[in-house]
């Protein structure tokens, strides 16, 4: 993973960020030019929000709420995504050992740490300015965030991917996003992205947040989500799984068998093939035709029985429909797949 390009926030920069504010008559100007802006919520009342679409959390309650539920210890090490001008930092800080904020504009990194500077909260906090996708995360025992909507399926997986496991993520999305990350298998929302998170993790809806809780407010309704990943994780590799989600859920409401006759992943799945064989000194016979081994394995291979009932009919997986198949399920046919030594990574 390529390193950010990200240092410690120290005094300096909010010195430096104070010294690039524009004279009186200036800001006068601006203010006149952009009244039309601000009235409409386009406009944060200290920053322009819009270079990295922030919407900054200004109800108290909804604040404390969040940090209420990450059920923090004295003696955790806290990940904030994205501080923005630190109403949710303030609150984690008394209740922790230690709080990292990553924060990509050097404007809300000042305001954060103006808002400590001088008291006992000061020494408790460090702030990284980079890019959160790019960067090499320290240790930590828990993640709160209000996060940037754009790179929401970003946080999810590269949390999940953290190492040591850590205990819990509380983070805000947006609320399509988290109904389908919280989906339960059968359900309209049900997805790849539910089947990859909750293979890894136990997901909540943990609560509603109204537009109306944001300056400037967003355009779409919010929710709170708390992620516990699971440890020890699952030994699945997570490229294996995803590879197959990938095709089953292309088309979702299709049996299996119409998903893998898509372009291209007959072609996908013979290269994978013959890569696997020659790693493990197979040969591969001259009649050798991908499609038949897929669909062999697709018709043999019965969806794993839902009850106890003896006279349960379990359909073959080729008959079924990603929409209704479990993560379980899912874990079942790609077991059986890579036995015989098909790959999706």
């Amino acid at each position: 993973m390529p390193k950010a390009t990200s240092q410690t926030f120290t005094r300096n920069h909010g010195l430096a960020a104070a010294s690039q504010r524009p004279a009186k008559g200036a800001l006068a100007s601006a203010s006149s030019s952009s009244s039309g802006e601000a009235a409409s919520g386009a406009r944060n009342h200290l920053f322009n929000t819009e270079r990295f679409g922030q919407h900054i959390l200004t109800n108290p309650l909804v604040a404390q709420g969040i940090v209420d539920k990450a059920e923090l210890k004295p003696s955790d090490v806290v990940l904030e995504i994205g501080p923005g001008t630190g109403n949710l930092t303030v609150r984690i800080l008394p209740a922790v050992r230690k709080c990292i904020a990553v924060e990509m504009d050097p404007r809300m990194a000042a305001e954060v740490q103006k808002r400590v500077l001088g008291t006992p909260m000061q020494k408790k906090l460090e702030i990284v300015l980079g890019d959160f996708a790019k960067a090499d995360l320290p240790y930590f025992d828990v993640c709160i965030s209000n996060t940037p909507y754009s790179i929401s399926s970003i946080i999810v997986f590269k949390l999940l991917s953290q190492r040591p496991v850590i205990r819990s993520a509380v983070l805000m999305f947006q609320r399509e996003f988290a109904l389908r990350l919280c989906a339960a298998p059968g359900s309209k929302m049900w997805c790849r992205l539910a089947a990859n998170a909750q293979m890894y993790a136990r997901v909540d809806h943990v609560m509603k947040v109204g537009k109306g809780n944001f300056r400037p407010p967003p355009m779409v309704e919010s929710s709170v989500v708390r992620i516990r990943p699971i440890d020890p994780p699952p030994a699945v590799k997570f490229e294996e799984f995803d590879g197959l989600n990938r095709i089953v859920f292309s088309r979702m409401h299709k049996t299996l068998r119409a998903c893998f006759k898509a372009k291209g992943v007959k072609e996908m799945v013979e290269k994978n093939y013959r890569t696997w064989c020659a790693e493990n000194e197979r040969l591969i016979e001259d009649e050798f035709d991908a499609w038949s081994l897929i669909d062999e394995i697709l018709t043999e291979t019965l969806v794993p029985p839902k009850t106890l009932d003896e006279d349960e009919v379990c359909p073959s997986f080729g008959d079924s429909r990603a929409a209704v198949l479990s993560g379980n399920d899912l874990l079942e046919l790609l077991k059986t797949f890579n036995l015989r030594g098909i790959h999706f990574a």
